[in-house]
């Protein structure tokens, strides 16, 4: 699970020795960027200014002072009042939550073997630290006697919610734990914190090391001329002039495999791709899952939890593993039914071209684009032309807000940036006064983590006195100099879905900084980015956006008929290699620490079967050990959340419908009800105040294209 926001550091926390009296140290030098709070705008970070010599220091100085912080709220003479226990706990540790965000954002974004390093030293060293805090009695005691009497306290209610967000975050950190299980703990939490940043580590140099080669450019026939141009260029870095070189995407299916006309390449790149983490070699992360599934349900089991899952639920919305494995359960027989339905169809198309084989997984991409082409008259390279990357960001996904919120977007030139290619937005609010700075980092690169995400360097707060510096992340493939940057429809949908998250942290107005923005449960958090994906296909944001790159000319109705009317299509597949996925996630974090299996591809094989998604033809959009939400921290037992969240979604979907789609006073009940709030209440009741009821699961379906068997 994610640890408190106290610490803005993420997941595993524990080492420094936690002798929370933390003997004075000098103070940082003066010439270290972190050493004060940034004087650019909004306390953007100097990236022009931060080297990667500043971050050890600055880890160092900001731990200890914040413990000393703590030390003295802890052994606080005076009573125990909600501003000198609570209110002080959120105003410490200002040095680290600006060297802690930068660091793990650019460490994601822009990494090198340096960062690489620091970020192994100082994951068991802060996960001590916050054990320094979470475990530290004293503290908890305060905490626990406000917490007791919290009804007499005359609180607000987000102050009454922060008491009790407290204290439950040292219930789960361990507060209430035995001295000797404390230290039992701590040892746990600084061998996972390693173990996850291990894994993390070994999945990018895995992609780096592997990738697919092939001799000769005849056989990347279907690809474009820029893309072979690029394989070879990968191939001439890595000293294989005269060849080709694929690299890996993160997800199990890769693009190369939808134009690739080569059979045999295709079923070479999909099993390079299912074989990383598991083909032996530095990089192979069977051992590190092993160990890792065994420290953490023998944490949650220290924690009077049966197993991790359990553990971690308990904190979402989903609250229990019955919950999630009923969900999963209810979608996995309709969604591996339609699957099949989808294989029979691939079939045909083979067989109709005396193809004289099975289709495998291999095949899938490639033959669905037939499929489309033949039931709807299109395929994926009729969309690119009108999909331009600058206009989906500036005449889309911001037009889209601007109708909707009434805010307004100004590019400068004028801030630092970590790499050319990152820009830089000034966001106004309804008033004119500005709300935000947003970051878009668009493209691939080699130094950056797979996928698409979205991150906060400052973190708005009105006790703070600070305000959003929010970036998203994409992973677009930078096209040739001087060729414009054509998106697929995925990751269309990919940059509204982020700046979904983005919305979410730039309209936060919370005073506290535990409820910042997307500091929610887990399983809420992909709520808001998924109701935003919506405006990618609304007819007036599409009409803005979507004009070819050379003429300008709008996208024609007939082929946006054709999208539209293909949405559900392939949904079988989406739906199932998701499922697996998740339901690999929960099964591993389901097990006691007797029942730890010693063989990892084993034990996948066999929940899949169980779980009724053993379907060879779809396998999981991630293995167990190439699955980074997973085991690197972030999602541990969480990555049912997306569809959980789109429960939520998809109703709110019809909400808006019934009310009038794109239009202000939509999206100002929208933003007032669940954006402008963050965590400040429990988030099934800020849903169903929204929307005045629970949610229901039909629309859903309806969407996936489910309800039939």
């Amino acid at each position: 699970m994610t640890r408190p926001h106290l610490l803005i550091i993420a997941a595993s926390l524990a080492l420094i020795q936690p002798a929370i009296a933390a003997p004075a140290a000098p103070a940082l030098d003066a010439s270290n960027p972190f050493a004060k709070i940034s004087s650019l705008p909004f306390h953007y970070p100097a990236f022009d200014k931060i080297k990667d010599e500043h971050f050890l220091p600055a880890f160092t100085a900001g731990m200890r002072e914040q413990l000393r912080e703590i030390d003295g709220i802890a052994n606080n003479p005076k009573a125990p009042t909600f501003d000198n226990t609570i209110v002080a706990m959120e105003r410490s540790g200002q040095l680290l939550t600006r060297v802690s965000t930068t660091f793990s954002n650019l460490q994601s974004a822009n990494t090198n073997d340096k960062l690489d390093a620091i970020d192994t030293e100082m994951s068991p060293k802060l996960a001590a630290h916050a054990d320094a805090i979470y475990l530290n009695d004293k503290l908890y005691q305060r905490v626990k006697t406000l917490y007791a009497k919290r009804a007499k306290l005359g609180l607000d209610a987000e102050s009454l919610f922060l008491l009790e967000r407290y204290n439950k975050d040292f219930e789960l950190a361990g507060a209430k734990l035995s001295a000797a299980d404390k230290e039992k703990l701590k040892a746990q939490n600084a061998e996972i914190a390693s173990l996850q940043t291990q894994f993390s580590q070994n999945v990018l140099k895995e992609v780096a090391a592997s990738g697919l080669v092939v001799d000769t450019r005849a056989e990347l026939a279907g690809m474009s001329d820029a893309a072979i141009d690029a394989a070879a260029a990968e191939a001439k870095k890595r000293g294989l002039g005269g060849k080709f070189v694929i690299v890996l995407g993160n997800t199990t299916g890769q693009a190369p495999e939808t134009v690739l006309t080569n059979r045999a390449v295709r079923e070479r790149l999909m099993a390079a791709s299912l074989a990383r983490g598991s083909r032996g070699g530095e990089f192979d992360n069977r051992n590190v899952v092993l160990r890792l599934a065994k420290l953490r349900a023998e944490r949650a089991t220290l924690l009077g939890y049966p197993n991790f899952a359990a553990y971690s639920l308990t904190d979402q919305t989903a609250k229990t593993t019955t919950a999630v494995n009923k969900l999963l359960a209810e979608l996995a027989k309709p969604a591996v039914a339609n699957a099949r339905k989808e294989a029979a169809e691939i079939q045909k198309v083979i067989d109709a071209g005396n193809g004289g084989f099975k289709a495998d997984a291999a095949d899938w991409d490639f033959y669905t684009d037939k499929v489309r082409a033949a039931k709807y008259s299109f395929d994926e390279n009729q969309l690119k032309p009108y999909f331009e990357l600058n206009s989906v960001l500036t005449n889309g996904v911001f037009f889209a807000a601007g109708k909707l919120y009434g805010i307004s977007f100004k590019e400068r030139k004028d801030l630092p940036v970590y790499d050319p290619d990152v820009r830089v937005f000034d966001v106004f609010d309804t008033n004119g006064k500005q709300l935000a700075i947003f970051i878009a980092d668009m493209y691939a690169r080699g130094n950056k983590k797979g996928g698409a995400w979205e991150n906060d360097y400052v973190a708005q707060s009105t006790l703070m006195g600070t305000h959003p510096v929010v970036a998203n992340h994409l992973n677009i493939p930078k096209p040739p100099a001087g060729e414009p940057t054509l998106l697929t429809y995925d990751e269309v949908k990919t940059a509204f879905h982020e700046f979904g998250h983005a919305l979410h942290s730039m309209f936060s107005n919370v005073k506290y900084p535990r409820f910042a923005g997307t500091a929610v449960a887990r399983d809420f958090v992909e709520y808001p980015s998924q109701v935003n994906e919506m405006w990618a296909v609304w007819p007036e944001v599409l009409a803005n956006y979507a004009k070819h790159y050379k003429t300008g000319a709008p996208i024609p109705k007939e082929l946006l008929d054709k999208v539209l009317a293909a949405k559900k299509f392939n949904q079988g597949f989406i739906t199932t290699e998701y499922l697996a996925a998740s339901l690999l996630d929960q099964r591993w974090h389901q097990l006691t620490p007797a029942q730890i299996p010693t063989d990892v591809l084993a034990f996948e094989a066999s929940a899949l079967k169980e779980g009724g998604v053993d379907f060879p033809l779809v396998p999981p959009r991630y293995r167990t050990t190439y699955f980074s939400h997973t085991w690197s921290g972030g999602y541990s037992a969480g990555y049912y959340g997306y569809l959980w969240a789109e429960k939520l979604d998809a109703d709110t979907v019809e909400w808006f419908k019934e009310n009038g789609g794109l239009q202000r006073k939509n999206g100002d009940i929208f933003r007032k009800a669940l954006l402008s709030r963050g965590g400040t209440m429990d988030a099934m009741d800020m849903f169903h105040n929204f929307r005045g009821r629970d949610p229901i699961i039909q629309p859903l379906l309806e969407r996936r294209g489910l309800t039939a068997q």
